[in-house]
């Protein structure tokens, strides 16, 4: 079947997917537009009459095609590059704007949602993303967020719960860039050590546990997946990812990995990009190498485990066949025609594995919160850089000023702002 061939209207699968995409949403745990309103709008969306979401856009995603393609929960990923230009630099104490960068992708996803209440609507759980989709008579798309790489928390887990608060279900342990969490695959590709998960990192996905913030293993290092997956107490998410076995890409997941995901109850949501499908021998990438990615994972481990995550608007161009949020009913149709599955085993991949995992997470947050409170540590490394008149504010208790290793700088005085030797009021005596 070419990649441009439909399956035909009236026959036995087009009618049954139909009637199954009236009872079970398709969901997109991975969607870069956000970063499109960044980097070509600033966030203007009022003050740019040349935009409009309710109509085609030329971009891979507008309301348009999320109805065609029937998507009935839609995750859009904030992300924000990594600190520096250098994407192997272990130089993570550098200051950056990354977490005001991060949250105006958070705030962008809020407006465009309330301008558009008509057809979309913000959840915060699992059970809120299917009851939208559900709801008598609602044509509202379900909206929820991920932040694509723990570099934009900027060394601490206040943010990681700040961003939980508002509304951000998953956090993918790194992009493309180490952190002092985790170990990226890019990194490894660059020849650096894999190093997995750093015992600060353990810490993080015990707190995202306690949270019921989805761990995403999208981007990271191949030992950093095995150590999550030895660490976490909830299931994990692959919010982008191929698999390696039929994509030799660091990025992609390896059969191991793929095994012990089967265990922990995870699900992978296989990514559009297509370096990342692109088999050995063709020449084009197609829908039907997402097909087989798709393929090996339920082979493999089974319709439990396998989702979508496109990575719309944040690659160049889509495979043939899947050039937009349009396409999804002919992959759901495609996978279909080539495995024979049930109904129920496609509903899984549509979107209630994810679904599934979701509210598990959220499960497993509600029974740690019991015996767990927040975990309060930093990363061993942070610099901690106080002026030096910080000093003559009052202590907490006696000794409290020697408890921590800070550094201190005599550049401001409190009274004043800036710090001098005292020769330029001398020198304005002298004068008058």
């Amino acid at each position: 079947m070419d990649a441009h061939t439909q399956i035909p209207p009236g026959t036995d699968i087009e009618r049954r997917f139909e009637a199954l995409s009236k009872r079970f949403p398709i969901v997109d745990t991975h969607n870069d537009f956000p970063y499109a309103l960044r980097m070509q709008l600033h966030y203007e969306l009022s003050s740019t009459p040349q935009f409009d979401f309710d109509s085609l856009l030329t971009s891979h995603t507008d309301l348009v095609r999320m109805r065609e393609g029937r998507i009935g929960v839609q995750f859009f990923s904030c992300w924000i590059e990594c600190k520096t230009d250098d994407i192997l630099s272990q130089d993570f104490n550098q200051p950056s704007s990354i977490v005001r960068d991060t949250l105006e992708q958070i705030d962008v996803v809020r407006r465009l949602v309330d301008e558009h209440s008509g057809a979309l609507r913000f959840v915060h759980t699992a059970d809120e993303a299917l009851a939208c989709f559900q709801d008598q008579g609602s044509t509202q798309i379900a909206i929820t967020l991920g932040v694509e790489g723990l570099h934009q928390v900027d060394l601490s887990l206040g943010v990681v719960r700040q961003y939980h608060a508002l509304g951000v279900r998953y956090i993918t342990l790194t992009h493309n860039c180490d952190n002092p969490f985790a170990t990226a695959a890019s990194s490894v590709t660059g020849g650096l050590s894999d190093r997995g998960l750093t015992v600060y990192g353990r810490e993080c996905v015990r707190e995202m546990n306690r949270l019921g913030m989805m761990v995403d293993l999208s981007h990271v290092s191949h030992k950093t997946m095995l150590d999550v997956l030895a660490t976490t107490q909830a299931p994990v998410l692959f919010s982008h990812s191929s698999t390696y076995a039929l994509t030799a890409h660091e990025r992609n997941v390896r059969d191991d990995v793929l095994l012990l995901v089967k265990k922990n109850g995870g699900v992978v949501c296989i990514n559009f990009f297509p370096e990342f499908l692109q088999q050995r021998g063709r020449a084009r990438v197609t829908i039907d190498d997402a097909v087989a990615h798709i393929r090996h994972v339920v082979e493999l481990i089974g319709w439990d485990h396998v989702g979508f995550g496109s990575d719309f608007d944040g690659i160049p161009q889509g495979p043939v066949g899947l050039e937009d949020v349009s396409k999804y009913p002919d992959l759901v149709k495609r996978v279909w025609a080539a495995t024979g599955a049930s109904e129920e085993q496609v509903a899984k991949m549509m979107g209630m594995n994810v679904l599934r995992v979701w509210k598990q997470c959220e499960l497993v947050a509600a029974r740690m919160r019991q015996t767990h409170g927040p975990v309060d540590s930093n990363w061993d490394q942070r610099r901690w850089v106080f002026h030096e008149y910080c000093k003559e504010l009052p202590e907490l208790f006696p000794g409290a000023f020697g408890l921590k290793q800070n550094e201190y700088t005599d550049t401001q005085t409190l009274v004043n702002g800036t710090a001098h030797d005292g020769s330029e009021d001398d020198a304005a005596h002298a004068k008058n």
